[in-house]
């Protein structure tokens, strides 16, 4: 065994408490290796897998400290971990994804100038930070586009659609003034995910690419495998791979893009990375060798990269709100893998569980 891999029995410590921390937790535990989630939530799904947890603010930096002290290495299951925190972590413990990962998916505007120096296509793009920056911006991207808040936006929140100039005054308005980030609309026919795994070796692994679909903004389902043509697919993994060497990432990322088909054929269009598992990789629990979580874990931990394969064509499908009150009905499906995240109230938009359907 090489030295830097960290032995069953050995702390992940993880930042969040939410579903995709529950699913790491449990993809650790049978890896023999223990997790102590820190999160200020009481009631987070991922305490009830957990070996271990801390109950504290992101910006408690006494909790960090000793949290960092009981941990082999430390992760995080969202990308909004205040800076601060991810230092004060990485002053006493070895943290993964770094806090370049984490800095750049955190500001739009950041993500955007960095994955087109990285040499993947972006929307056109402009910041707007005060109204008299409205005028330039719409030379930029033209319109109807899209404003969306730089910082800790999700499932459609904090973004407008605007199709004049007095919609977009109306909206920086609305959305604060400041820190925006307008972009151009994309033409685009699918939207796809690339799910790179990559150790701190720079071994690297991308899964089968998914088709996503959405509803309210929130994703539905995912497909795998995406119905684009092979070039387009490979074209896909390689952007993956490029970003996460630019990163010199650590674990698991999952990378959004959109397909757009012209005269020429399909080209691809970067929308935005995560610096973490993915909804959109969910799939992989069931329909692939190994699962995003596990190959998570394996990697923050200096394992190998274990096969990402597809065992079947699957179909990932979101429980949001009530659907997740069919859970009896799914249950008896005999190709549905049913995956509830325990959490105790179910809320329109919320994100319940998910099933997998394997060889459909």
């Amino acid at each position: 065994m090489a030295p830097e891999m960290l032995p069953p029995g050995s702390v992940v410590g993880m930042l969040g408490g939410g579903q995709l921390g529950r699913m790491m937790a449990l993809a650790a535990a049978r890896l023999g290796l223990s997790v102590h989630v820190y999160c200020p939530d009481p009631d987070s799904p991922a305490f009830d897998v957990a070996r271990a947890h801390t109950v504290a603010g992101y910006d408690d930096e006494a909790a960090l400290a000793a949290f960092a002290d009981r941990c082999d290495v430390v992760t995080y299951e969202f990308e909004n971990v205040p800076a601060r925190a991810a230092e004060v972590i990485a002053q006493r413990t070895l943290l993964r994804p770094g806090a370049l990962a984490l800095a750049t998916s955190q500001d739009r505007l950041v993500e955007k100038t960095f994955l087109r120096k990285a040499g993947a296509e972006v929307a056109a793009f402009a910041s707007i930070d005060r109204a008299a920056d409205i005028d330039a911006a719409i030379a930029v991207t033209g319109l109807p586009a899209i404003v969306k808040t730089r910082r800790f936006g999700y499932d459609g929140k904090g973004q407008r659609k605007v199709e004049s100039r007095e919609a977009l005054a109306a909206a920086v308005t609305e959305l604060g003034g400041a820190d925006l980030i307008l972009e151009a609309l994309v033409p685009f026919e699918l939207e796809v995910s690339a799910i790179v795994v990559r150790g701190a070796d720079g071994a690297a692994a991308v899964y089968d690419i998914g088709e996503n679909s959405h509803a309210d903004h929130i994703l539905k389902q995912t497909r795998v495998p995406a119905r684009i043509g092979a070039e387009t697919a490979a074209a896909a993994a390689a952007l993956g791979r490029r970003i996460a060497d630019a990163l010199d990432y650590v674990g698991v990322l999952g990378v959004e893009l959109f397909v757009v088909r012209d005269d020429q054929g399909e080209r691809l269009v970067v929308n935005e990375m995560a610096p973490r598992v993915h909804n959109s990789g969910h799939w992989t629990e069931d329909g692939a060798v190994t699962s995003q979580f596990e190959n998570h874990v394996r990697v923050i931990a200096g394992w190998p990269i274990g096969s990402v394969a597809t065992i079947a064509p699957t179909v990932m499908e979101n429980l949001i709100g009530a659907e997740a009150d069919a859970w009896a009905a799914i249950a008896a499906d005999p190709k549905a893998r049913l995956h509830l995240y325990g959490k105790a109230e179910s809320r329109p938009g919320r994100k319940m569980g998910h099933v997998n359907r394997v060889g459909v």
